[in-house]
């Protein structure tokens, strides 16, 4: 059965839907329950109750005003039942939707660090599959509530009907026998088939979720597959190093390998189904034959034979109802424990409440102290030992090989991690203690995989829905966009891309990364810091903004990452990486002189250009 922990992992799922403003939609669906449970046992006690009427002679008239009360209450519990049930359905169709957006609002929210995090990623992508169904995780869960409550309101029903067979005393020719006897073997018998449904449910049910685990997994390659054979900017590599083949054999085979999961499933299902119909047809014979007797001893009227039997009939039905969802319920329960873990992940950074110094003058000094950083699950150091400092107003390169730590380096600074050791401090302060929403507004930043919206261009370059165009217009225009700006058909109000409006402009690589430093400019914080600002552009544009770094990045302090080492030589400060420390700083001219690294990879590079 469901253990405390599995119950309050569902309240907590079922408590956050409601938080959403859905409470109405949670009482609708208790109250279609309540209707379509209590109304069959209506018409039941009404057919045996007319039967015993036509037996014993009554009046055609006090047979029709049963017969309309009942009539009456099963047309308005309709209504009523309809329009309910028409509500909930419409919020059903959206709930996966609304668990999206209560995740989404946590990934916003969480600490960055978890963002990069193997496991984090492992349990979004687990939720996502949460039993198959289309409605997701929430979804799935009320819908099994749903049936819980429906059935388990229906056996109390039947129970309130039925009770009177089971307290009768049967007389027989050898003495008097209580019919407790023969009422505790029919409990126990359909006691006894229900929780072998419910078993059986639980060992089918996590045959069904492996099932399903596999089918995603392969569903996830064949989408891989196909979105290769489908995209035409692949067709080049697939034709030039005719990979069509190899790509063909992997598609079948995930193709192949999802059919056979799909089939082992539905066989699982087809069998589970035969044994409960079995177990329930054998239930029902038992509950007939017990009633026909009593009613053949004439201890019970031939219409309470037909209202007892269905009912019974119906509360077993209901039993195996119940426990088949509590078996669901079980299935479902590691999907929503992946789920409460996931929106309890708290926050591993201090959160600071000092406020960032207010300076006119923009006058702010970095010190790193001893600091190490090692991420998450790594066996060593990306970051070690480094000591540095530099102060705003100066432009500083850093350069190194891949992996000496140059990215990272700026995840700390940035505070998107937190150092494992040491600590990095802003005019002497330690940037935990900092209020970490004004410690970001330190900084503009560039990222080597920096991301446009298709949002209007305005609101890309201002990061919001207010522009100021005065000051978008200057920041496109130092980024080298003037001229492309004035051949677009809407201005700033023009869309990044046609995905939501056919007027929109598909722009280059090149263009989307002068709207990022644009963007850095905009923003104009004390801090410009630029990854690899230039990959994307011709040499031309490339060249321009060289040019024009100065002219963009004005008397700030500008952090410039970068492979090229003569796009470094403009720099005032170089700064050069190696194993996760500073290795050698200086300018470029002293840098060469000194020799060393910096003079190895000066070389490496220098006998290419021209």
């Amino acid at each position: 059965m469901l253990s405390k922990k599995d119950w309050k992992n569902q309240w907590r799922l079922f408590s956050d839907y409601c938080k959403m403003g859905e409470t109405k939609t949670v009482v609708c669906m208790a109250l279609t329950c309540t209707l379509e449970a209590v109304r069959p046992y209506v018409t039941l006690v009404l057919m045996g109750y007319l039967l015993d009427l036509v037996y014993a002679g009554t009046d055609y008239r006090t047979m029709l005003k049963y017969a309309g009360i009942a009539f009456f209450y099963t047309f308005a519990s309709s209504c009523i039942e309809s329009f309910c049930h028409k509500r909930y359905n419409r919020k059903l169709e959206y709930m996966f939707e609304q668990q999206s957006y209560l995740m989404n609002q946590k990934c916003l929210s969480m600490d960055y660090e978890y963002l990069e995090d193997k496991k984090v990623h492992d349990k979004i992508f687990q939720i996502a599959q949460s039993y198959g169904g289309r409605f997701g995780l929430m979804g799935d869960m009320l819908s099994e509530w749903e049936y819980l409550l429906r059935s388990g309101i229906s056996m109390v029903a039947a129970v309130v009907i039925v009770f009177p067979l089971f307290t009768e005393v049967t007389s027989i020719r050898d003495g008097i026998v209580t019919s407790w006897l023969a009422s505790l073997l029919l409990c126990a018998l359909v006691a006894l088939a229900t929780f072998y449904n419910y078993h059986f449910d639980v060992k089918i049910g996590a045959v069904v979720r492996g099932c399903q685990e596999e089918k995603a997994r392969h569903s996830n390659g064949l989408g891989y597959y196909m979105n290769i054979l489908a995209s035409y900017d692949k067709q080049k590599d697939l034709r030039i190093y005719h990979q069509e083949q190899m790509v063909s054999e992997r598609t079948d085979a995930a193709m192949d390998a999802l059919d056979a999961w799909t089939n082992k499933e539905a066989r699982s299902r087809m069998k589970s189904a035969f044994v409960k119909q079995t177990v329930s047809a054998a239930s029902g014979l038992a509950v007939y034959l017990f009633a026909g007797i009593r009613a053949f001893l004439g201890f019970i009227s031939v219409g309470s034979v037909v209202t007892y039997a269905a009912s019974i009939i119906r509360m077993t039905t209901s039993m195996a109802t119940l426990m088949q969802h509590l078996a669901h319920l079980k299935t479902l329960n590691p999907y929503i424990r992946d789920y409460v873990e996931f929106m309890d992940l708290g926050g591993r950074k201090y959160e600071g409440t000092i406020p960032v110094e207010k300076r006119k003058d923009d006058r702010f000094t970095i010190e790193f102290s001893h600091v190490s950083f090692r991420y998450p699950g790594a066996e060593r150091d990306v970051i070690h030992d480094l000591n540095l400092n530099f102060t705003i107003g100066n432009k500083v390169a850093i350069v190194g090989k891949n992996g000496s730590g140059k990215t990272t380096f700026i995840k700390l600074l940035c505070r998107l991690y937190d150092v494992t050791k040491g600590c990095i401090k802003v005019n002497g302060i330690d940037i935990r203690k900092y209020n970490y929403r004004e410690y970001c507004d330190l900084f503009s930043v560039v990222f080597q995989d920096f991301q446009m919206f298709a949002f209007p261009l305005g609101e890309n370059i201002a990061a919001c829905s207010e522009v100021d165009k005065d000051q978008a217009l200057s920041a496109l225009g130092r980024a080298g966009l003037t001229q492309r700006m004035l051949e677009l058909p809407d201005g700033l109000d023009t869309c990044v891309g046609k995905e939501f409006d056919e007027r929109g402009v598909t722009f280059s690589g090149g263009e989307k990364q002068k709207m990022a430093i644009a963007r850095a400019i905009y923003k104009d914080a004390p801090f410009v810091i630029m990854d690899e600002p230039t990959a994307a552009l011709d040499p031309v544009s490339e060249c321009e903004v060289f040019a024009g770094f100065d002219k963009m990045v004005g008397n700030k302090t500008a952090v410039y990452i970068s492979h090229r080492l003569a796009s470094c030589r403009f720099c005032e400060d170089i700064l050069v990486f190696d194993k996760g420390t500073v290795v050698q700083r200086g300018s470029h001219d002293d840098l060469l002189a000194q020799g060393g690294l910096y003079r190895k990879l000066w070389d490496a590079q220098a006998k290419y250009y021209a």
